[in-house]
């Protein structure tokens, strides 16, 4: 057991900070859409395809070529545009602009939620993150594991009653336990996401492949896109338009994204394909027809960042989050403090013998 305590003092000192940054952040992120401060974020959602397609058409006509569209939506009554140019904008369901940015640095829920996913750092900061989940679980089973030995001392405290390491840890046991079913939830979600080879043969099964059009040449989309929101609705009836993503490559096909009621993504997962010149249906994907792995994937992410479950879960997994910031950062804090008091005292009393020495030492008389 004192191998165990060491192992996790020592792990919990280098990646305790990591562990807490993404704690605070994904606090944050859970209320992003309430923290996104723009001009008609409240207002109710109109789902009108044609309401859509007028947008639409309003930004295809723009000199700037636009990367995706995300529609306003329950949380977020406003449209999210992103360039190609790596800028964006909010617009109103009316069309108005009301919010813009050349860079993600000048909208704090985007690079929020960058440095949550990533870290910034683009796809290996992904996978820094999963790892992070994957040492977060090991603290939580060895933590609950080593609390057992003082469990009869347990007090809740959301803070330490001193600053003093003896206290930052027993606050750091006590809080954890408490903490722990919340910070699994989150830390599995996370991992999974990211690893979902860990989740076993079913949780890795492989994803469907991006349509492609054999043979085809860019060609630009049409400006009215109305018959391919119509068509779309017809399609899946009472499913609401979440994402419009323009042709990324050639021979790539418009792709129109709906949510369907019984999905749990924000953003669903439903799809529908459409040649970017006739706006011809090309197929579609329909999580209705997916298997039982497919849905228990489709989950994680409204699980893991409080998109289902209404107040209470986005109130739970906030706790999660600031419990996490909290261990991680009073960890550090706490084993760093003392090793610097140790070396102190060190260095002290290496002080203290050397001036002994030096006053014993008796003068030499001539």
């Amino acid at each position: 057991m004192h191998a165990l305590a060491l192992l996790h003092r020592w792990i919990g000192a280098i990646g305790g900070l990591l562990l807490a940054v993404l704690g605070l952040t994904g606090a944050l992120l859970v209320w992003r859409d309430e923290l996104t401060f723009v001009a008609h974020a409240g207002d109710p959602v109109r789902a009108d395809p044609a309401a859509l397609a007028k947008v639409v058409g309003q930004l295809s006509n723009a000199s700037r070529p636009i990367d995706r569209i995300t529609f306003a939506g329950d949380g977020l009554g406003v449209h999210q545009v992103l360039f190609r140019d790596g800028g964006g904008a909010y617009l109103s369901q009316a069309g108005e602009t009301v919010a813009r940015w050349s860079t993600s640095w000048q909208r704090p829920e985007l690079w929020l939620f960058d440095l949550h996913h990533r870290l910034l750092i683009g796809d290996t900061g992904e996978t820094i993150t999963g790892v992070a989940g994957l040492v977060g679980l090991f603290f939580v089973v060895t933590g609950v594991l080593l609390w057992w030995r003082t469990r009869r001392r347990f007090r809740l405290r959301l803070w330490p009653a001193t600053m003093k390491s003896g206290a930052i840890v027993h606050q750091h046991r006590d809080l954890g336990v408490v903490a722990a079913p919340l910070l699994i939830v989150s830390l599995v979600t996370g991992v999974l996401m990211v690893f979902p080879t860990l989740g076993g043969s079913l949780l890795a099964e492989a994803r469907p492949r991006p349509l492609k059009l054999e043979g085809y040449h860019a060609a630009p989309a049409a400006r009215e896109l109305a018959p391919l929101f119509e068509a779309a609705a017809a399609i899946f009836p009472g499913a609401e338009f979440r994402r419009l993503q323009w042709p990324r490559n050639a021979g790539a096909p418009i792709v129109l994204r709906l949510r369907q009621p019984f999905e749990w993504t924000p953003n669903g997962r439903t799809f529908v394909y459409a040649d970017p010149a006739t706006l011809a249906i090309l197929g579609r994907a329909d999580p209705a027809e997916g298997s039982t792995v497919a849905s228990i994937r489709e989950k994680l992410y409204p699980i893991h960042a409080a998109k289902a479950g209404g107040v209470l879960w986005k109130l739970a997994m906030s706790v999660s989050g600031v419990a996490l910031a909290l261990l991680g950062s009073l960890a550090v804090y706490a084993f760093w403090q003392t090793r610097w008091k140790i070396r102190s005292a060190k260095r002290s009393k290496l002080k203290d013998r050397s001036q002994a020495a030096a006053q014993n030492i008796a003068p030499i008389r001539r």
